[in-house]
């Protein structure tokens, strides 16, 4: 009986070893507004997340994008993009795990041009601590 008691102890250390945690806890944020395009100098600044006005006003001006810079209500949002060198580009989610970290996720062909395209998109910034597992940018 004894032996047995050490025998199933010794077997649940194990699998208790053997077996990946589960899986963290993953929520899917809505991406509230998208915007895309494409950019010729393929040197020009590629954030992952932008966290003020003014850092999203440079982006806008050094990717010489027409218009007027989108309104952004940063103290509740943020604002994340994907990039691609392919002629086609989508983001496909924005997914905040129960660490903090927002995974943000694009897919697009797998073509090259030349520069670069670009989909930049509003998130909730309640709960994000990184994006991509980088630190918030300051700007």
């Amino acid at each position: 009986m004894f032996r047995l008691v050490i025998f199933a102890v010794f077997v649940g250390f194990a699998l208790a070893v053997v077996v990946p945690p589960a899986a963290a806890d993953v929520k899917k944020l809505e991406i509230s507004k998208q915007w895309s395009g494409s950019v010729e100098d393929e040197k020009a600044i590629k954030p992952e997340c932008i966290t003020t006005a003014k850092g999203l006003d440079a982006v806008w001006k050094a990717w010489k994008i027409e218009g007027d810079v989108p309104k952004v209500d940063f103290t509740k949002d943020i604002v994340v993009a994907v990039y691609s060198t392919g002629s086609k580009l989508n983001m496909a989610g924005a997914n905040l795990d129960d660490t903090g970290d927002l995974a943000v996720l694009g897919f697009g062909t797998r073509d090259i041009r030349p520069g670069f395209r670009y989909v930049v998109g509003v998130v909730s910034r309640e709960g994000v601590k990184t994006v991509n597992r980088k630190a918030l940018p300051k700007e």
